[in-house]
């Protein structure tokens, strides 16, 4: 597969980090593409550049010039909470981004590969294991652009005849993830403590929410397979398949404090719509590309923990 190049885009958040890392560890003789909407960060092995996902004539160009041989497309707005305080933007860049960088493609580089990541927040609540067959209602501002993005790239391929597949991850945390997500704000709010620099209570939200949690190593992992693998016009699951507790998660960094913490409910940290219960199903990426997890969620939460204590002992995160 020599000459081949990936295109990242949205390379420089907590998925297209790691997506570069393991692109860079497990195929040293493909080229990397990045693309970032602020400053491009120094990765030795990528090439960066500036790309704002929303400005057509930017995406344009930009594919016209690298003609990338296939694409993970990452940008966009991750965060479900933030939707609903401002709806437009999660729209915008999920939906409007994902159109403009399909039809680059179809204009310029129709052959092609590239995989939409979308979101399993676009199902129906449920008490049972969601496949891809599952209902699909989105219960959130976020939800419905990621919905209206999934449409968007099995459209391409279906009526366009685009290489084009969709990826659909669970939940999913590990190190270096932003501390506005339930894992990696409790494991902040942990090593802070321990370094005396709060008081010993955690900041918490719904606690009785239970999501099927996937390392983030995993999930990439994962990418890579499908961009190798996986079926043009498919929608795959990426998901460990089992539902935890985030209360009885948070017991478990708790336990690896080293000293006693409470914890206080924070009403800011609360969303209008929250899903019960989000638990999926991957047996079409096990069964048909071999995909597994690696990870157990006691290791991804040791090694978010470790990590965040770090960033403490730095000097880096201080409040």
């Amino acid at each position: 597969m020599a000459g081949i190049s990936t295109l990242v885009t949205g390379a420089a958040g907590f998925a297209g980090r790691h997506l570069l890392e393991h692109l860079r560890a497990t195929a040293p003789d493909h080229s990397v593409l990045a693309w970032s909407q602020g400053l491009e960060p120094e990765e030795r092995g990528v090439q960066w550049r500036q790309v704002e996902i929303t400005d057509r004539n930017a995406v344009q160009e930009a594919i016209c010039e690298t003609t990338p041989s296939r694409i993970v497309h990452l940008a966009g707005s991750p965060h479900v909470g933030q939707s609903w305080r401002s709806t437009l933007l999660p729209l915008k860049t999920n939906v409007i981004g994902t159109h403009h960088l399909l039809e680059a493609v179809r204009v310029h580089h129709p052959e092609c590969r590239v995989l939409v990541v979308t979101s399993a927040m676009i199902y129906a609540g449920s008490a049972e294991r969601l496949d891809e067959e599952a209902p699909l209602k989105p219960a959130s501002p976020y939800g419905l652009s990621k919905l209206a993005q999934d449409q968007l790239a099995l459209a391409a391929a279906r009526d366009d005849g685009l290489d084009v597949l969709v990826a659909r991850p669970f939940n999913h945390t590990g190190p270096r993830q932003n501390p506005d997500y339930a894992i990696p704000g409790f494991a902040r709010q942990i090593a802070l403590i321990e370094a005396g620099l709060g008081p010993p209570e955690i900041r918490v939200g719904n606690l009785d929410a239970e999501r099927d949690m996937t390392d983030v190593r995993d999930v990439v992992e994962a990418y890579a397979h499908l961009l190798d693998e996986g079926a043009a016009g498919r929608a795959y699951n990426i998901c460990a398949g089992t539902a935890y507790r985030i209360g009885d998660l948070l017991d478990t960094l708790i336990a690896m404090a080293s000293l006693p913490v409470t914890r206080a409910v924070d009403p800011e940290r609360l969303r209008p719509s929250d899903l019960p219960r989000l638990v999926g199903d991957s047996s079409r990426l096990r069964t048909e590309l071999g995909w597994k997890p690696r990870f157990t969620i006691g290791a991804t939460l040791a090694e978010t923990l470790a990590w965040w204590r770090a960033e403490v002992a730095s000097g880096r995160v201080t409040t």
